[in-house]
């Protein structure tokens, strides 16, 4: 097979243009094509009104070696776009022998744990999984008590749960890590055998959304049962067993749980979310390695979807192959700071995140269908250690965390300590000026928002850059400093404040047999680059049980 790349057509093709486009490039004659698969579909809107589809396919051709001999002798150097195709087919790592062994455990079934578990089931190593939340249907019933009733369960919510934070997202797969194994390829694989689209194997921005997702997430849990492994639900970890050789080296020997029970264990996958604050206490109390990373918080805002679909789309916004548009955008402040977009949900709501009492934090999502009244996303500033200091002087790692508790705290009493959120015009926000109505923007998020002003809502920095930013946004999308678009607030969780730090053997730099991955371990960034890093975990416990000449009987 070839794969041939950046064939530009036509937003509306013919059927045949494909085609009749590889056979060009290729020199080739009318039927010379046996089979053709689109491998990636993508667009370029960078002209308004002449949107232009980008595809790159996989054709089987007669005498392709010569083929590819003759049209490799054509192209210039640094632009070759006909390659041979890529062998995305995952292997597992050899099996280690079946000795009788502890079984490995992973603690968390967010996309990281649950690839972790499924690669492990996969390879016959038979997981222990233990998370904390509910199952996926129960945990939605008291995700909704928050959302619906104001009503908060600490331990099943959308942070905590079968599926992860994730699972209350817009579902996106697409991520700008380093895949050059093709473990992406194998998320999207798992999740089209679990119920997905097949277009997500295809298109350049795929996702899913929120109910599609949970009927997945179930699927997966029975394929990890039916191979042998075993998922608790409703299993906090509240301690770990470590033992010190005579060298000093420090041994994970099991855990802990909440209800007393001790579970042996030797290797155990760390996949937390960003969101375990009690867990990240009790591994800094135990002597787990970890380190203070850079972060980034704000406000949620809203836009009617129609002017994002009209700024980005022109004429063309509403065509089918588009559906509701996205953006992506940056601005460097005159104070240093730097100011992004980050998790854009199109045609999707504003939703309630948080996962602590007396706490306000706000998320996106959407459907499938992204068909929403309004588009949202986060408006967030780059943070970093230096900025956690007033919240923990002691240089602690989770300073970070006090930092995020403390403007969470803020939020909660600026919204009337209902779990509303504070919330303001951006009209208002630029000039300084309270709101005390809404405009043409009508909130999205439930509980509800209480309008004022936002300006004590975060740090003053992070207030000043986000003024700047706006109208410079502005400037790039039409509309999007419109005076009734809606700010809501806070923002925190963007990512893990800390990072687990692990060795390239996938274990934690001062405690063998644990193995941090995703990203409450801050090595992930969405469910795609978590469920790659669960794989990899997931091989790095089979190699350690392999040096150790262990596994678990057939």
């Amino acid at each position: 097979m070839l794969r041939l790349t950046d064939i530009t057509l036509p937003l509306d093709h013919a059927d045949t243009a494909i085609n009749d486009a590889v056979l060009a490039r290729l020199k080739l004659p009318p039927g010379a094509v046996r089979s053709l698969t689109v491998a990636k579909r993508s667009y370029d809107a960078r002209k308004r009104g002449q949107i232009q589809l980008i595809y790159s396919v996989d054709v089987d051709v007669a005498d392709e070696a010569a083929v590819l001999k003759r049209v490799a002798a054509e192209e210039k150097p640094n632009r070759v776009k006909v390659t041979p195709t890529p062998d995305t087919t995952y292997r597992f790592i050899a099996k280690p022998a079946p000795q009788q062994a502890l079984r490995p455990v992973v603690i968390g079934m967010g996309p990281c744990g649950l690839f972790a578990a499924l690669v492990l089931a996969q390879m016959g190593l038979k997981p222990i999984v233990l998370e904390r939340g509910k199952q996926v249907r129960e945990r939605t019933v008291d995700t909704f008590g928050l959302w619906r009733k104001k009503v908060l369960n600490p331990e099943s919510n959308v942070q905590y749960g079968e599926g992860g934070a994730g699972t209350f997202s817009d579902g996106k797969l697409y991520s700008q890590i380093s895949d050059k194994r093709h473990l992406g390829r194998k998320v999207l694989d798992e999740f089209v055998k679990a119920g997905a689209p097949d277009e997500i194997l295809y298109v350049s921005k795929p996702h899913i959304g929120t109910f599609r997702l949970v009927s997945m997430v179930e699927h997966m849990r029975g394929v990890i049962e039916s191979l042998g492994g075993e998922i608790r639900f409703s299993q906090r970890v509240d301690d770990l067993l470590i033992d010190v050789d005579a060298d000093g080296v420090r041994h994970l020997r099991g855990v802990v749980l909440a209800s007393g029970e001790t579970l042996r264990a030797d290797h155990v996958v760390m996949a937390l979310g960003h969101s375990a604050r009690d867990t990240f206490a009790m591994l800094h109390a135990r002597g787990v390695y970890m380190e203070a990373k850079p972060f980034s918080i704000g406000f949620r805002i809203e836009h009617p979807q129609s002017v994002i679909d009209q700024a980005r789309f022109g004429p063309q916004a509403g065509h089918p192959i588009l559906g509701a548009a996205d953006y992506k955008l940056v601005h460097h402040c005159r104070n240093g700071r730097s100011v992004y977009s980050f998790c854009m949900c199109p045609g999707g709501t504003v939703v309630a995140a948080a996962s602590e009492p007396g706490r306000v934090v706000t998320n996106g999502m959407s459907q499938y269908s992204r068909n929403e009244r309004n588009a949202n996303a986060a408006i967030v500033v780059g943070i970093t250690p230096e900025d956690y200091a007033e919240f923990d002087p002691s240089g602690s790692p989770l300073a970070g965390i006090a930092l995020q508790r403390h403007w969470e705290e803020v939020a909660f009493k600026l919204g009337g300590e209902t779990y509303e959120a504070p919330a303001q015009k951006v009209g208002d926000f630029i000039a300084g000026t309270p709101s005390d109505a809404l405009g043409a923007v009508v909130n999205s998020y439930t509980p509800g928002v209480r309008l004022g002003d936002l300006s004590t809502a975060l740090p003053r920095y992070a207030i000043d850059a986000i003024r700047e930013a706006l109208p410079a946004f502005g400037k790039q999308i039409k509309g999007f400093d419109m005076s009734d678009a809606l700010l809501t607030g806070v923002e925190t969780r963007t990512s893990s404040p800390v990072r687990l730090t692990r060795g390239d053997d996938g274990q934690s730099l001062n405690t063998r047999g644990l193995f941090p991955a995703g990203e409450g371990a801050g090595y992930a960034g969405g469910i795609l680059s978590a469920g790659v890093d669960g794989i990899r975990a997931a091989e790095w416990v089979a190699e350690a049980m392999m040096e150790a000449g262990t596994a678990l009987p057939t």
